[in-house]
Formats: structure tokens, sequence, C-alpha cells
């Protein structure tokens, strides 16, 4: 009998659950995903009504899916944190009856420290400097000291946010960075866009109001996005490779839903090469919010005792990485 763990994500838009193994295969992913309406982004009330009404299909059929013994399954993981309130609720209601049912111990995961982990994983990664950029998080960080470390980060907006409610203005619906992607490709024209780096944080508010209004003014959506995505890759790749300097790590990995960007792994790679580095990035049905990034950090975190009663499993909307012990990356150094 192989020893696993369910792990339930619900931190915005999607509510998911997975079945991974202690030694890291995935045996399934099950994912809802709350679409909004062209020009609109996330209503965490609409969310959260559809997580609560789909969380116990999307149990079951992760539990089907697995196809193990339930008696195989150790703990039950969730994203605690940080989030949407209303749908970090849910997740926590859906973990809490399900560990009640299993009479199991729950496990709380960093939503951040899950995408880096599950990114190690499946890249084989073992002490990289990570650039985590989503919906949610836009941050350089290196692992030191018993903790991720945070090199830089965003002071404003994510990179996620940035292309969503440019995206959104032009009156796509979230997610929407695929089709801003898509349209960035049709086009090979730059438009000076504002450039804001200040040390190693970057900000995105200036080329956002700047991009809205070329497009108010008639500039051909396709140019804008390329200059969109060419000005903001190339500040979040600056202070990358200033961190990479800094640190002298060998391995340089990308996680988060914007790491399926091939334009940004282009420009991350072409730096990466300067410093006599390898480059990886998350594959792509991976890199935005799944189950199996809780269920994996919800292992590693198990596995070095950190699990807690039904009654404390509660949510934190706002929960920085950098104050989570990483207690199983000592013990693989030790």
């Amino acid at each position: 009998m192989v020893d696993s763990l369910i792990g339930i994500e619900s931190t915005a838009h999607t509510f998911s659950a997975s079945v991974v193994t202690s030694s890291g295969r995935i045996l399934s992913d099950v994912r809802d995903v709350y679409r909004a309406p062209a020009g609109g982004g996330i209503h965490p009330i609409e969310a959260s009504s559809q997580h609560m009404a789909n969380a116990p299909g999307v149990l079951r059929e992760a539990l089907l899916e697995a196809g193990i013994p339930i008696k195989s399954i150790r703990a039950v993981s969730y994203s605690m944190g940080p989030g949407l309130g209303p749908c970090l609720r849910v997740g926590a209601v859906a973990a809490r009856s399900l560990a009640a049912t299993l009479v199991k111990r729950i496990v709380p995961v960093n939503h951040a420290i899950g995408h880096i982990e599950l990114g190690c994983l499946l890249t084989r990664t073992k002490d990289p400097l990570v650039l985590l950029v989503s919906g949610g998080h836009s941050m350089v960080v290196a692992f030191s000291g018993n903790r991720w470390r945070i090199l830089g980060e965003s002071l404003d907006l994510t990179l996620g946010q940035l292309i969503d409610q440019f995206g959104r203005h032009a009156g796509l619906a979230s997610p929407c960075g695929t089709k801003v992607e898509e349209a960035a490709s049709k086009s090979a024209k730059y438009i000076e866009l504002p450039y804001t780096v200040k040390g190693n944080d970057v900000s995105y508010s200036g080329i956002l109001t700047a991009a809205k209004n070329l497009l108010d003014r008639g500039v051909a959506f396709e140019d804008v996005c390329f200059s969109l995505q060419e000005t903001a890759f190339a500040m979040i790749v600056e202070v990358t490779e200033r961190a990479l300097a800094f640190t002298e790590k060998k391995e340089v990995m990308v996680v988060g839903g914007v790491a399926a960007n091939l334009r940004l792994s282009e420009m991350l790679k072409t730096m990466v090469r300067r410093h006599s580095a390898s480059f990886r990035a998350v594959p792509p049905r991976y890199s935005g919010d799944c189950g199996a990034q809780i269920a994996w950090a919800g292992w590693l975190e198990y596995n070095t005792g950190n699990s807690i009663a039904i009654v404390d499993a509660t949510t934190r909307q706002s929960w920085r990485l950098d104050s989570v012990d990483a207690k199983w990356r000592d013990a693989r150094r030790s």
C-alpha cells in the first residue's frame, strides 16, 4: 500500500483536489474553474458559491481517479492562504469535512510555497532561484536559513493582475493571459511604456495606465499586447538577473500561472545562459492553481510532523511565504 495525501486548493477561481503519493507521483488532479463574464474579474462570492456547489463532486472524482484504498491516505491538506476570503473558507470547510469523515489530521499549506515545491518536484531542481509569477504573486525567492526568502517583488500589481486588468479593459474575461499572449505574437511593433524598477522591486501600475490609454486612443490591440509583454517581462527578468548574480545559484525556475507564457521563458533562458545556469519552467498543466501543489507541499509538511486538529483548520488571507519554516528542506540538507 502506497502512502498518499489529498490536497485541496481554493484560493481564487479554481477549486481543485489531488491525490499525491509520498514519492511525488500525482495520482489525480481534478479541477473546477470559475469563469468570469467578459470584461469582468473574479467575483469572490460568485466564485465561492460555485466552489461550494462543485466541491463534493471534485473530491469524489479525485478519490476515484486516484484508484487507491482510502486507508492509504495519511492526511488532508488544504490551502490556508493567501487568497480570497470566501474562496479560502470553502476549501477549509471541505478539508475539515473530509478529514472528519476519514478520521485524519489536517495539514495547512501556504499557496505560494505549494507553487514552488511542486515546481521543484516536476522540474527536478534542488536549490533554485525561483521566479513566482501569477495573479496573486510576483516575486523572486531563494531558500536560505530554513525559509524561502523574498529578494524582490512587485510593489503594487502582480504580473498576472497587470495582464488580466489590461485584458478586461479590452473586453476579455479573466484569466486573460492566453489571449494577450496570442495577440502579442502577431505583432513586432514596440511602443514605449513606463519601465519602473526600484532596487530589486518592480511597479506595474504605470504600465497598466499607459497601456489602457493606448487602447482608448485606438492603437491596435496586438501592438499594445506586444509592448506590454516586452516591457513587463523585461522588468521582471532584470530583477531576477540581479538576484541570480547576488545568490550565484546554478538553477533558475519559473512557476505560477504566468510561467506558461512562452515569451517570458524565452527571455529568462537568454538571461540565464549569460550566467552559465540551468533554466526550468513548471509544465504548463501545473503552472496554474491546482490541488497537486497543495497535496505535494502538504506531504512535505506532514512528513516533518506539521499537522493540526480539525478545529484549528482556519484561513489566512494574507500570509507571506517568508514567514513559513520549511523544515523539510533543512532535513534534506542535514
